[in-house]
């Protein structure tokens, strides 16, 4: 058993290493029990680089309470497959601003321990639907979230999933885009979390950063987390030129001016960070 004060010791961290705000989602983190995620102890734990330090530190642990650090759980080690760093997602999740009642797609859900985590502050008159391609990884999500009858797991490529009307959306893996279906998908009010990578040479995986997509009723405000990410790709959602296009902004360091996501037919302009046939990244705010 681990001990509440252990939980909560935990969600501290979260909060102090991510710089989270709400209560609930931190509340969260202290109640899902993150051992019924992870597949039978022993584990392989990662922490992150030490200062000065290039490689990250691998340790074998035995002890539940272990898992309860800022440390990445490897789900698979032959892939390199974690379940990721708790400060690496907790700002994805907040800024998908969940509250009771609202209604969540997922992408990528590994073996759902994030998924938890979001059904736990959309409480019982939520709804979230999880997508994973990988067989085993989907099934094992299942069996853990079975305590949750607002969730449904599903088997596949999610980048094909008809999502239908969702107040949030999160995709965990990595695309060159947010295709037109998420869009269309997200509510007025709702919000759009995305990693938008480009290739680094090794399979499956790509680098980059997550665009925050909100939408309002006078258009899509979208702006970049500021830390980068490096994660396993989504096939489905990746077109090579768009890839190389956000490549080549990225190298420029000015993410961090833009502020809206424009769909309407236009020409390029000055304040077009990236401008493609399908939407367009700009530096104006909405409106």
């Amino acid at each position: 058993m681990v001990p509440p004060e252990t939980r909560r010791l935990y969600a501290e961290e979260i909060r102090a290493t991510a710089k989270i705000g709400s209560e609930t989602l931190l509340n969260a983190f202290s109640t899902v029990p993150r051992e019924d995620f992870v597949g039978p102890g022993p584990w392989k734990v990662l922490s992150r680089s030490a200062p000065g330090q290039m490689q990250p530190h691998v340790t074998d642990v035995s002890d539940p309470c272990e898992l309860y650090r800022d440390v990445a759980v490897f789900l698979d080690s032959s892939k390199s497959l974690t379940n990721g760093n708790p400060s690496t997602l907790a700002p994805w999740l907040d800024a998908l601003d969940l509250a009771e009642g609202k209604s969540v797609f997922h992408l990528g859900c590994g073996t759902g321990y994030y998924t938890a985590i979001i059904a736990e502050v959309v409480g019982p008159r939520g709804q979230v639907t999880a997508a994973e391609i990988d067989p085993a990884l989907a099934s094992q999500a299942r069996a853990s979230l079975a305590r949750y009858p607002n969730v449904r797991v599903f088997e596949g490529d999610g980048g094909g999933v008809d999502t239908g009307a969702r107040d949030a959306i999160l995709i965990n893996a990595g695309v060159t885009h947010p295709p037109e279906r998420w869009l269309d998908s997200v509510t007025i009010g709702g919000e759009l979390v995305l990693p938008i990578t480009i290739d680094v040479g090794m399979p499956h995986i790509g680098k980059g950063f997550v665009l925050r997509v909100s939408r309002l009723a006078s258009g899509y405000a979208a702006r970049f987390l500021p830390a980068p990410v490096m994660i396993y790709s989504c096939t489905s959602g990746r077109d090579p030129q768009i890839g190389s296009a956000f490549g080549q902004r990225f190298k420029s360091g000015t993410s961090d001016s833009v502020r809206s996501l424009r769909r309407e037919p236009h020409s390029p302009e000055p304040s077009c960070w990236l401008h493609s046939t399908s939407f367009c990244l700009s530096t104006q705010p909405v409106g």
